[in-house]
């Protein structure tokens, strides 16, 4: 099938080496030139494990291509991929839907009637009817539309694509689904279930999916701040109650909480979107989720604090500084918030992370990198672990050379009692540890 990918950042470039990748003719859209360029080159404006292969080899085959702007051959494709951000906005926690919406509104001018519109943006629920009316006015007929919402993790993007828990399709008539399921066919047959929904569910599945999530993360982080003032152990009770079929063990381990450029902002936009529908109390309990979530930052801060004693002049080792590992995303990162407050407070943080330096050099030139963990760590006062990257749990505790064996461990991944034999003093979120 000949498709259009609309929106050329990390979910749109995923979704069109996706779909090159299961043999679809691919036009990705994009205003932004240079990031053209880049992707023509082969170059993948983001770390995303297997992704610049999979894009060399769509290029190299002929089956995706790039251009800033619609053309009679874009025009021409069965299928047209919404897939811009919505960000939360600026003034307040809703979700920006203004990129979907002039996306829509310059599709709609080359629209074909016989062409599906499919959007895979999170949105608030209600999107999509007001953007059929927005797509009518413009084209001059009532366009088919799909809701299509995606689940990718960042680190195994790629693979979420291709081989799916589910696929989600919303319309309010099936009948428009037929070309978004044969384009999706290779994947289908491979037992993936295919859930057909009317168009307002399939738009709460993804911002519901991510609310759950978040909960549960930060309800563990709940229970490490009563088990911090109790002398418990967070970790243990987490695997407690995780073999508990009914809970499950996944998300449900305590440390510095959530980050990234879906989770946070998509509870926001939740909870604005239930206020602006008048059921806003449903969702208060998401505007303590947020919180909880907030306050594991503060507390390394504290933790850091209360070792330290001031921070003014201290050098302490950051390892990690992506959201997550196998990741560059610093959007919303507790690691980089962290960072943040410790150099507010005079500290000199001396950061490493395996990918995420040239992208920290242009959002924040101030802070320093190391160009290793042991770098990182040279004469520290203080060490932080702030993204679980594999290479830092595999370190060799006697290897570094700080000033001050303490490492605060904010992720629980450490195996604390090779750390403690090796000298270090290891404080873990949630633990209490001897």
């Amino acid at each position: 099938m000949k498709i259009s990918v609309i929106g050329l950042g990390y979910l749109g470039v995923t979704h069109a080496v996706a779909m090159a990748a299961l043999g679809h003719e691919v036009i990705g859209i994009e205003p932004d030139q240079n990031k053209i360029l880049a992707l023509k080159s082969g170059t993948v404006p983001f770390y995303e494990l297997g992704l610049k292969e999979a894009l060399a080899k769509a290029i190299a085959t002929e089956k995706i291509s790039f251009q800033h702007q619609h053309d009679e051959r874009s025009a021409s494709a069965q299928i047209h991929f919404i897939c811009v951000g919505t960000p939360q906005s600026i003034d307040n926690h809703a979700a920006d839907t203004s990129y979907v919406f002039t996306a829509a509104s310059q599709l709609a001018t080359v629209l074909k009637p016989d062409s599906l519109v499919v959007g895979k943006s999170t949105v608030p629920v209600g999107t999509a009817a007001n953007l059929i009316q927005t797509i009518e006015s413009i084209a001059g007929f009532t366009p088919s539309v799909c809701w299509n919402p995606e689940f990718l993790r960042e680190g195994t993007a790629l693979e979420d694509s291709l081989k799916p828990d589910r696929i989600v399709i919303g319309s309010d008539n099936e009948a428009v689904n037929k070309p978004l399921i044969e384009c999706y066919q290779d994947i289908l047959t491979q037992g993936v279930p295919l859930l057909e929904l009317d168009l307002a569910t399939a738009e709460l599945v993804k911002v519901s999916a991510n609310a759950f999530l978040a909960t549960k993360i930060s309800f563990i982080n709940a229970m490490a701040e009563i088990a911090e003032a109790s002398g418990a152990d967070a970790v243990k009770l987490a695997e407690a109650i995780g073999m508990d079929n009914r809970i499950g063990k996944s998300f449900l381990r305590t440390g510095i909480g959530f980050g990234g450029g879906c989770l946070p902002k998509d509870i926001r936009g939740f909870i604005a979107r239930a206020d602006e529908l008048g059921v806003g109390s449903s969702l208060n309990f998401l505007t303590e989720v947020d919180q909880i979530n907030l306050r594991r930052r503060q507390r390394v801060v504290d933790l850091a604090t209360n070792e330290l004693g001031t921070l003014k002049n201290k050098t302490i080792a950051m390892l990690g500084i992506s959201f997550k590992p196998d990741s560059d995303d610093l959007r919303d990162s507790p690691a980089l918030e962290i960072a943040l407050k410790l150099h507010a407070r005079g500290a000199i943080v001396n950061i490493h992370d395996p990918v995420s330096l040239e992208s920290l050099h242009k959002k924040h030139p101030a802070l320093t990198t190391s160009t290793s963990a042991l770098e990182a760590c040279r004469d520290s006062d203080l060490a932080i672990l702030g993204t679980e990257w594999k290479e830092y749990i595999d370190l060799a505790p006697e290897s570094l050379s700080p000033k001050t064996k303490i490492i605060i461990d904010g992720r629980n991944v450490l195996n604390v009692e090779k750390w403690q034999a090796a000298g270090w003093r290891v404080i873990a979120l949630g633990r209490n540890l001897h």
